[in-house]
């Protein structure tokens, strides 16, 4: 869900949402989901989906069209086919029109970010299985860093998260901790970044959005999310939670507290370790990463 609170924060969460037609829907669709890969019913959509990226003319597809990839799409879409094209041909789309977050994915543009302890990521699922990652805005320092180098922390998570089978199925959970929001974390989310966090949010990228939660929000956040709000869908919207400054009791209903850091009420270990954990991780990662930069395709 995207950069800058949950302008920035709520990038952070690409995906989700989508509607439309229900057409070419396979009978049981919802069900294609919990089948592995390399089912006959997978692999058969997975070819379609391949068929048609393949008889677009002119497109330069920013990823190999490997099933690991296309089935991604499919999975946010629960199979069927139709939303599923949408989205690959949305998720190109954006790609390519904001060089300024996707083009290079290479960790190094926002190790400091990440070593501030701005972004972690929880160890254990939700009971749902979903993702839980975690924002810090207080730990984002705006002088040193726009909102799109927020939003990229986000695109950078998002794009590992997304090659798990299980985050696939049950999609990912944002909570953005908005305790240092300040007027010059606002000046960063324009229009145009709004509707760009926005987008990635509703149908631009193969995650499902099962939960935005925003903790400590000040009053003067409101007028950023009064921005963004009209660019999502009404399910989206409806999966934005606002807890406030007391906000362990309604946090807790919505994770247990067996999963969340210490200094969100829970019994796992601090947010600093989850923060160094993620990081190490995303280092790890530097050559993927650096394989599907647009950068490194010129």
């Amino acid at each position: 869900m995207g950069p800058a609170g949950p302008s920035a924060a709520v990038a952070s969460q690409p995906a989700g949402g989508g509607g439309g037609g229900m057409s070419q829907c396979p009978p049981g669709a919802g069900r294609l989901n919990d089948l592995p890969d390399h089912s006959p019913r997978v692999r058969s959509a997975v070819a379609e989906l391949r068929r048609r990226a393949e008889a677009e003319p002119g497109q330069r597809w920013t990823q190999p069209l490997a099933d690991s990839f296309l089935v991604r799409f499919l999975r946010a879409r629960d199979f069927h086919l139709e939303l599923a094209w949408r989205l690959l041909k949305n998720y190109q789309k954006w790609r390519i029109e904001c060089p300024e977050i996707s083009a290079d994915l290479q960790p190094s543009s926002i190790l400091g970010l990440l070593h501030a302890g701005y972004h972690g990521v929880l160890r254990s699922r939700d009971p749902h299985g979903s993702k839980v990652l975690i924002y810090r805005i207080g730990q984002w320092d705006p002088k040193l860093f726009t909102a799109y180098d927020v939003f990229r922390v986000s695109l950078i998570t998002s794009e590992l998260i997304v090659k798990e089978i299980e985050t696939q199925r049950n999609g990912v959970k944002a909570i953005f901790d908005l305790h240092g929001w300040r007027f010059a974390h606002a000046f960063q989310i324009s229009p145009a970044v709004a509707k760009k966090i926005a987008g990635v949010l509703t149908d631009s990228f193969p995650l499902k959005v099962r939960g935005i939660h925003l903790i400590n929000e000040p009053l003067f956040f409101h007028p950023v999310l009064a921005l963004i709000k009209p660019f999502l869908t009404e399910k989206i919207k409806d999966r934005v939670y606002m807890h406030g400054n007391n906000y362990v009791q309604s946090l807790t209903e919505h994770f247990p507290v067996s999963i969340l850091p210490q200094e969100y009420g829970g019994e796992e270990v601090s947010m600093e370790e989850l923060a160094k954990e993620w990081t190490d991780f995303i280092m790890a990662s530097a050559d993927y990463l650096q394989s599907i930069s647009l950068v490194a395709q010129e």
